[in-house]
């Protein structure tokens, strides 16, 4: 008899499998684990509204603590798990405490990638609340800022600053922003943005100790890494993230992953990929339930995401790293456009900024399979939603 769960991580994809999974009728135990002494809440935010002081603490919560009583969920706040041993089915906190499970679901994320302390000896960094918590007074309190990094987390950061009168200053290694994943086009669009807003971006920057002493308040964004350790001391599989498979199972078939944690083959970016967004772990926890539930659905979900920076709200559909060829539709000059990727005349990919409605679209034609021809997207009279 299967009749207990535990969920290690109270993310975006920890609570969504613990809500699905009594959704789906599980009626056995479910514990879910936090690290974070905090309710479970959303992290989009922190870089954005609750950095700017547009959204409360209380905001941020998914939900308040009778609601997981209710469910007859057992959340536990405050515990680190240090150890997993799959043959005995057991986990080990720091504190000494002994959780045993039938099935266990790793949510436990991505941390930051950071700079040497002798770089950057002060510098914040922005991955949970906590570090939301300090830095937002800290950012009141000084005159400029260093942002390392020129990727979503940096730039909203940046953006936050500047919006509350501070002299910002971007520090970015590559030749253009967001390279990772924008192509130069809208790299531009952004750059100018910041720059027309006061914020001084340089790019192909070199950062040192010396550099980074002429600013008040330095913050850090340059990327996160998989908290995989935990399965990997295991003798589960991990390369870049725990390994799972269409059901988010990992190489020991009663333990799942999911979230920025796990590693999946992903038929949009034809490739195995480990992808950091809340739709993914969102969608991941869904499947990671199903499964356990004997009501099985494969992990087949169009990747999205999207960051807001000043006015530019952009939104991401697909996996644009590999095209051919690509279109455009809306207005260029007044920064309300999207451009379609394709790859051998086949929809792989939609950026779309400030047109929400092209986004939504785009994912409905990409997870299709369907594909407009250029002339279609290049035509706004045409409804993208009707082809």
């Amino acid at each position: 008899m299967m009749n207990k769960i535990v969920i290690v991580g109270a993310g975006h994809g920890g609570v969504q499998a613990a809500t699905s999974l009594r959704e789906m009728g599980f009626e056995g135990t479910i514990q879910l684990i936090a690290e974070e002494a905090h309710l479970p809440y959303q992290k989009p935010p922190l870089s954005k509204g609750f950095l700017n002081g547009k959204q409360t603490e209380e905001n941020l919560v998914f939900r308040h603590a009778n609601y997981y009583a209710e469910q007859k969920i057992d959340l536990v706040l405050g515990e680190k798990i240090r150890e997993l041993d799959p043959q005995s089915q057991q986990l080990t906190a720091v504190s000494g405490r002994v959780f045993s499970y039938d099935k266990l679901i790793i949510a436990t994320g991505a941390r930051n990638r950071t700079l040497p302390s002798e770089v950057a000896p002060n510098a914040f960094y922005l991955r949970d609340l906590t570090d939301a918590q300090r830095l937002r007074p800290a950012l009141d309190a000084v005159d400029t800022v260093a942002v390392v990094g020129g990727g979503f987390i940096g730039l909203e950061v940046a953006a936050c600053a500047s919006e509350a009168g501070k002299k910002v200053t971007v520090l970015e290694v590559q030749d253009r922003l967001m390279a990772r994943v924008l192509p130069p086009v809208l790299s531009d669009i952004f750059l100018k943005k910041h720059q027309e807003m006061g914020v001084e971006v340089i790019l192909q920057a070199r950062v040192s100790r010396e550099v980074l002493s002429e600013y008040d308040l330095v913050v850090v964004g340059i990327g996160v890494m998989p908290n995989q350790e935990l399965a990997e001391s295991a003798g589960i599989t991990c390369h870049n993230g725990i390994v799972v498979n269409e059901y988010q199972q990992t190489s020991q078939p009663n333990v799942y992953a999911i979230g920025d944690c796990a590693s999946h083959f992903n038929r949009f970016a034809g490739k195995q990929c480990r992808l950091e967004s809340v739709q993914n772990a969102v969608d991941q926890a869904k499947i990671a339930a199903s499964h356990i539930c004997q009501k099985p659905l494969a992990y087949d979900s169009v990747p999205w995401f999207w960051t807001n920076q000043f006015d530019l709200k952009l939104q991401m559909a697909g996996i644009n790293s590999d095209y051919d060829s690509y279109a455009f539709r809306g207005d260029l000059g007044a920064n309300k456009f999207s451009i379609f990727y394709f790859n051998r005349e086949k929809l792989v990919a939609v950026d779309s900024l400030n047109r929400p409605a092209d986004h939504l679209a785009a994912r409905k034609l990409i997870q299709a399979g369907s594909t407009p021809t250029k002339e279609q997207v290049e035509d706004i009279n045409v409804k993208l939603g009707a082809i």
